[in-house]
């Protein structure tokens, strides 16, 4: 006859393993989002929170809606603001880094259609760890007004 396990146990047993990143997660990415366009319109960003569960950089980004995909950094030069594309965007291990607009985020050049409020643009953050081994990180981010 088998045997039961007590209540607890079995509840123990059950948020040990909903709290626990799923196989193979490295990167998590909340509130992922893409400023809509208008019809002549052709680049936006697009804006996320990015925790890693170990250390990684983002080294590379893409869409199909669009012909060229970076990571942006705008920051304050001589007075003025400017953005510049970055070879890779650093992700400490356990701390989240903001994309948002005025700092990093990333770039859609050459988009292939207007991005209209609602829609769900794909992204793909290409991320690599300590040891060189890169990993897809597949985003579905909604398209916004602001």
């Amino acid at each position: 006859m088998p045997r039961l396990l007590p209540a607890a146990v079995l509840l123990a047993a059950l948020f040990a393993w909903s709290a626990a990143p799923a196989q193979g997660t490295i990167v998590k990415v909340d509130d992922p989002w893409v400023r809509a366009t208008v019809a002549p319109q052709k680049a936006t960003g697009a804006f996320m929170q990015l925790t890693a569960a170990r250390t990684v950089k983002v080294v590379a980004a893409s869409s199909p809606l669009a012909d060229i995909v970076e990571i942006h950094e705008m920051k304050m030069d001589g007075g003025v603001m400017r953005m510049r594309a970055v070879d890779a965007l650093p992700l400490p291990a356990g701390q989240s880094v903001a994309l948002k607009p005025g700092s990093y985020h990333v770039m859609l050049m050459g988009l292939k259609a207007p991005i209209r409020v609602g829609e769900s643009v794909p992204l793909t953050l290409t991320v690599e760890g300590e040891d060189k081994q890169r990993t897809a990180v597949e985003i579905r981010a909604e398209a916004r007004s602001r």
